[in-house]
């Protein structure tokens, strides 16, 4: 089926045609993806062929799955790669502030301009395709197209959800990355964890090496299940990266980074430790454990395992010091379990009313506060703006957390900047 030809889209056109696609919801699979980066290769607007082999790709691929962790690593094999002088992109997601964060090249997020015209050529291509690809499917094959466009050396892919239909595993990879599997997206994932892992696991491919985090018994059976039955050569990393500073703080931190450096010895990516060095210690990855000034951090922690690991973290910064939480939180996570997680670092909460529509409603947020011991006095404020008049009306350092969506908006707000939710009206 022909593409059709329709004006070229600007780049807020671009973005409100991209969002439109979310009424098609969460399609998990691959033949729709791999429709389209076929055909885009074919039409010539790719100049790559993604193959089943990763002879086909001019490119090495490395690949990362997991539910706690996937942005920090990617984040860093990325920065290590770039203090090497490799040529690398990025993807990654969810967005903070604007849509572009998700592509990258060479550390810049990709332009206006190409968005736009990535956009108008898929959007034309597409245009009566049944089933239609989905928001997800849309932005890898941008991504992708991007990426060729760049003459990349080195891509570096985060799943969107799980692993094994994830739009993002139509690409070939040398190496598939996992971090630590925990509950979270049950709805699409399962309701074990070993359904969970399964899922994620679902990156191995046969014959490609496999670098996992640590992992919780269940977690772990899966992934040597999976890596056995396609004959991929399984590390699993239990050490922690301690030779030099990592900017991101937190032990976890040192984790992720011994993670990282596993999966760039795996593919035989050739970095020095003079580039590890520097790439660990200039990464930047707002919303983990950022500290925006003397007495505010930000983090996007948005599930239970990454609350807890939070908390961790809060106490190795902090000690015993208490925090002032500024608090909101999609309302398909697992509510009371978040809350438990960070009451024991908390002096007071503060829930503010935000612009995402998926946010749960400040009060039920407060009604489950009500149902956890100790109880904490918390307030409900109409905006960020108020949540953070309220915060800094106390003496206690304030911490704000819940959802990577949430820590978007706050960034937006503290810079002057339009929301994520805003940049698609304009």
């Amino acid at each position: 089926m022909e593409a059709v030809t329709r004006p070229p889209l600007t780049y807020h056109e671009a973005l409100a045609w991209l969002y439109s696609l979310q009424r098609f919801g969460i399609k998990l699979g691959l033949e729709n993806i791999k429709r389209l980066l076929d055909e885009l290769s074919r039409r010539g607007d790719l100049q790559v062929t993604l193959g089943d082999s990763e002879a086909a790709i001019p490119w090495k691929v490395i690949h990362i799955a997991g539910t706690n962790g996937k942005g920090s690593v990617c984040a860093m094999i990325d920065s290590i790669c770039r203090a090497q002088g490799y040529r690398t992109g990025l993807f990654t997601s969810p967005h903070l502030v604007t849509f572009r964060e998700r592509i990258r090249v060479n550390g810049d997020v990709i332009s206006e301009e190409a968005v736009a015209h990535g956009l108008t050529t898929i959007r034309n291509l597409v245009a009566t395709w049944d089933p239609h690809p989905t928001f997800f499917e849309v932005v890898t094959a941008l991504a992708i197209k991007h990426f060729s466009d760049a003459k990349v050396e080195i891509v570096v892919l985060e799943t969107g959800l799980g692993g094994r239909l994830d739009a993002t595993n139509a690409i070939p990879s040398n190496v598939s990355v996992i971090t630590p599997i925990d509950f979270d997206h049950e709805k699409w994932l399962g309701k074990t964890l070993s359904e969970i892992a399964a899922e994620k696991a679902g990156i191995i491919k046969p014959g490609v090496p496999v670098v996992s985090a640590s992992q919780r018994p269940d977690a772990e059976k899966e992934i040597r299940a999976r890596a056995t039955e396609c004959n991929a050569p399984l590390q699993f990393v239990t050490n922690l990266y301690d030779a030099t500073p990592i900017a991101l703080a937190g032990s976890h931190q040192k984790e992720n980074a011994a993670l990282a450096v596993a999966a760039l010895r795996a593919v035989k990516i050739d970095v020095d430790d003079s580039a590890i060095a520097r790439g660990l210690e200039s990464i930047d990855w707002p919303a983990r454990f950022q500290r925006w000034d003397e007495r505010t951090i930000i983090d996007g922690a948005h599930n239970p395992a990454a609350a807890r690991m939070l908390a961790e973290t809060w106490r190795e910064m902090f000690g015993a010091q208490r925090a002032t939480l500024i608090l909101a939180i999609l309302s398909d996570k697992n509510l009371y379990e978040i809350c438990e997680a960070l009451v024991p670092i908390t002096d007071s909460v503060v829930l503010p009313k935000i612009q995402s529509q998926r946010a749960a409603d400040p009060g039920e947020l407060a009604n489950v506060l009500t149902k956890i011991r100790p109880a904490l006095p918390h307030s409900i404020t109409p905006s960020i703006g108020k949540a953070f008049d309220l915060a800094r009306s106390r003496p206690h350092p304030i911490l704000i957390t819940g959802s990577l969506h949430f820590a978007g908006e706050v960034l937006a707000h503290l810079r002057g900047e339009p929301a994520a939710f805003e940049e698609c009206a304009q």
